[in-house]
């Protein structure tokens, strides 16, 4: 079963080698998150529908990043992004960044769930990086539970399934040191889908995951 979920933030002109090897890396992922400009951006990027062209090919599927902001970005703004998505990079589904956790914000992503499905989605990523109200595994295929530095991962506990659902859990972890094997460590705590990568600071996302590193 594919467990690695790669978040990877960069440009493909900027990183060829690093799109190449995550293409390479198909077979044993479980998807890819696609950002152009923190969202899809204002028009088509060529480089980016090319990559996302060669990683279907691959057989990898394909997410589109999209933030939410806690519930408080618009119903219509989260749609528009889905359907540029959908139309100019050929999007399995979608990765919906910040995502509330509390049952109060539950309503609005479960409209947000119902448009994407009318979209065409087929596989529901959300980003809550902490666990969230049982309601959310309902419409969720993946619920991120995690996302932070390696040393507040270590001191994680087992995290209880939310609901009954067959949602799968996700941790994302960054500054991660090589060496760690974090697909042990994330069964352990409750997740069958994961990622860690080296970088740290603002932009984590901008670095593979040690073994997925192109050779130099």
């Amino acid at each position: 079963m594919s467990t690695l979920l790669v978040p990877y933030y960069e440009h493909p002109s900027v990183r060829p080698a690093e799109w190449d090897a995550i293409v390479a890396a198909a077979p044993r992922l479980h998807g890819v998150v696609l950002n152009p400009a923190s969202g899809p951006g204002d028009r088509p990027d060529p480089a980016f529908a090319e990559t996302a062209a060669r990683l279907r090919a691959a057989g990898a599927r394909v997410l589109g990043y999209t933030d939410t902001d806690y519930g408080r970005r618009p119903h219509t703004d989260v749609v528009r992004d889905l359907t540029r998505y959908r139309d100019w990079y050929g999007t399995d589904g979608v990765f919906l960044d910040q995502v509330g956790a509390g049952p109060e914000e539950f309503p609005h992503y479960q409209k947000l769930a119902v448009a994407a499905w009318g979209l065409g989605c087929t596989t529901l990523v959300l980003n809550h990086g902490t666990p969230p109200h049982p309601s959310y595994a309902r419409i969720a295929d993946v619920l991120v539970t995690f996302e932070g530095t390696w040393d507040s991962y270590r001191r994680l506990p087992p995290q209880p399934r939310p609901g009954t659902t067959g949602v799968r859990l996700c941790h994302l972890v960054y500054d991660v040191p090589p060496g760690v094997d974090l697909a042990e460590l994330a069964r352990a705590r409750g997740a069958s889908v994961h990622c860690a990568v080296p970088g740290a600071g603002d932009h984590p996302w901008g670095t593979l995951p040690h073994t997925l590193e192109p050779a130099r």
